[in-house]
């Protein structure tokens, strides 16, 4: 039985058809003070959470969610399709916690088994104290694409994401692959970004990357492509957060669509990230 969190319904249908499985009967409500509270009034053999840890909510409602089907079922499976925290992987400054390892041993506590989607880094999966898998949804970015892509490159904003670029490219069919040359400063925050010196003037442009959260990045990249005279410009993720005014910064910088999965709950140019979650999500059933 699939249990989602309020945060992950459209991709908890989807895994449930590809798994012919049954969605469960899960009410989100909050009480008079703030706090949260879920009901899964089911009970049964095998359940499978599925709660994108969007925002503290969403991590509340999955440790909530777990703590039920422990209690009401024989196994329990976690899919957390986006991991929130996963960018702090490791501690930046001098009395920084590591985050993605706190929040890795807590939702691990009441489940047997965690299947995520292209975390930032894969190295997360290590934090957890059960079995714990990736799936990789990039190649699906592919899908929604223009079929007449003239002369398409496939553009990275860093080096670190030029995989990422490739599977897409390769999943597309055709394409070249380049990155941008991106540095963080982690006291203020402002990322910058050193041009590609591949020609792009005319043609058509993907930039794809794991997540888009502010898109100030990705706006940037954007900007300096139209300067220098490309056709159209494309943006991909697997994770679109799009924050605040992020996808309006993307419409002002000039991207011609923006597309990503729905392991984060959006409206927009979506593509189900269920087909590659199944088979990994099956192999515990």
């Amino acid at each position: 039985m699939i249990l989602p969190g309020s945060a992950s319904q459209s991709l908890a249908a989807s895994l449930a058809a590809e798994l012919d499985a049954e969605v469960g009967p899960v009410e989100y409500d909050r009480f008079p003070d703030g706090e949260l509270i879920v009901r899964a009034p089911a009970s049964g053999e095998h359940a499978i959470v599925v709660a994108s840890t969007v925002d503290s909510d969403a991590h509340v409602q999955l440790l909530q969610l777990q703590d039920v089907a422990r209690q009401h079922f024989e196994r329990v499976t976690t899919v957390v399709p986006y991991l929130g925290y996963a960018r702090q992987d490791r501690a930046f400054r001098e009395g920084d916690p590591v985050s993605a390892r706190a929040m890795a041993r807590a939702i691990s506590t009441t489940t047997d088994r965690v299947v995520t989607v292209t975390p930032h880094e894969e190295a997360v999966c290590d934090f957890f104290d059960v079995p714990t898998e990736s799936v990789d949804a990039s190649p699906l970015l592919a899908d929604p694409l223009p079929a007449d892509l003239d002369e398409p490159l496939f553009l990275a904003p860093d080096e670190s994401a030029t995989p990422l670029a490739e599977t897409v490219r390769d999943a597309h069919g055709a394409g070249g692959v380049d990155y941008f040359e991106k540095v963080r400063d982690y006291d203020t925050g402002e990322v910058t970004l050193t041009p590609s010196e591949t020609d792009v003037a005319g043609r058509d442009v993907v930039v794809v990357d794991d997540i888009i959260a502010t898109g100030s990045t990705m706006a940037g990249a954007i900007e300096h492509l139209h300067a220098e005279r490309v056709a159209r410009v494309y943006a991909t993720c697997v994770h679109p957060m799009l924050a605040a005014n992020a996808r309006a910064k993307l419409a002002r910088a000039g991207v011609a669509a923006v597309y990503g999965t729905d392991t984060v709950e959006r409206a927009e140019s979506a593509v189900s990230a269920a087909p590659v979650l199944a088979p990994a999500v099956a192999d515990s059933r």
